[in-house]
């Protein structure tokens, strides 16, 4: 930025102004995770497009994923991970782990980074206020050799029951920026870990937000030959899942994003978590960096 000429940075903030004044007010929620959380620069230029969003009049709501983070704790302590259909299966020693982590080490390693850029940020588990109540996922599993799928318990791994947006709106008004964990509560006070994509769809549901970004490790949804779709409406996502050209493991974060904006949620965005400043290319600029799903015809 030094070396840029000044009449470029001045052309470049007034073609910002126009995209200010549509979403100033207005919530956007970010689900942070992949490389953009483990790469010291991109995890730099994340924490300061939030302080920017919040600078400009936008109310940024994180929501972060730590999968990773969670095997290698895991790992150190010679606690063994297994997954059913990509999910890690939860038992209570691997919960207590997964809630260290998730709700301790890198919940507070984003709020503290988020700070030093300036920023008020809090952190927040599902357990705070009762802000995600869950219960349990029942996941149905079938092997080549099983005639029928069958229902597995995978222990404390849950799906999102309800949204109390209470907190997070308290919060925003505050001129906080909520940073949560994906671990929500159940019915009895059992903790559950949820998917963070999911979460972060509810949540963004539960606020009506006007946008709901999903980072990624990937350039966005692609088509059969590798270029990068966006401009979607709903109906041309549903006709991508009939077709097959969305599958594996984008069709999660697809169908999150495909609900969220079918109740209520202005758009989605599936952007790549891998470039520099994401976030605010997607929201600032013309040309994003991503897959943008809205309910309007395009």
């Amino acid at each position: 930025m030094h070396n840029q000429d000044p009449a470029q940075v001045v052309h470049i903030l007034s073609e910002a102004l126009p995209y200010i004044q549509r979403f100033s007010g207005k919530t956007l929620v970010v689900k942070y995770g992949g490389n953009a959380m483990t790469e010291d620069d991109l995890i730099d230029s994340f924490c300061r497009d939030m302080v920017l969003l919040k600078e400009v009049g936008i109310n940024p709501v994180v929501v972060h994923g730590g999968g990773p983070q969670i095997g290698h704790l895991l790992e150190r302590l010679n606690i063994e991970s297994r997954f059913v259909n990509g999910m890690r299966v939860t038992d209570s020693a691997t919960m207590d782990v997964v809630q260290m982590v998730l709700g301790g080490l890198v919940n507070k390693e984003i709020v503290n980074q988020i700070n030093l850029a300036g920023g008020k940020a809090i952190g927040l588990t599902g357990k705070d206020g009762q802000l995600i109540r869950a219960h349990q996922l029942k996941v149905r599993h079938k092997t080549p050799e099983m005639t029928a799928p069958e229902i597995i318990d995978i222990g404390h791994v849950g799906e999102v029951t309800s949204v109390d947006t209470d907190l997070i709106e308290m919060l925003t008004h505050k001129d906080y920026i909520p940073v949560i964990a994906p671990i929500g509560v159940g019915a009895d006070g059992t903790s559950y870990n949820i998917n963070a994509d999911l979460v972060a769809g509810k949540v963004a549901e539960a606020l009506q937000a006007e946008k709901l970004m999903l980072l990624t490790n990937v350039s966005g949804l692609l088509d059969k030959s590798g270029q990068v779709l966006t401009g979607l409406s709903t109906q041309e996502v549903d006709a991508l899942i009939e077709d097959g050209t969305i599958y594996g493991g984008m069709l999660p974060k697809i169908s999150c994003a495909l609900n969220a904006v079918k109740a209520g949620v202005t758009s989605a965005h599936i952007i790549d978590g891998r470039v520099p400043h994401a976030a605010l290319l997607e929201i600032f600029t013309n040309a994003g960096v991503g897959t943008l799903i809205t309910n309007q015809e395009s």
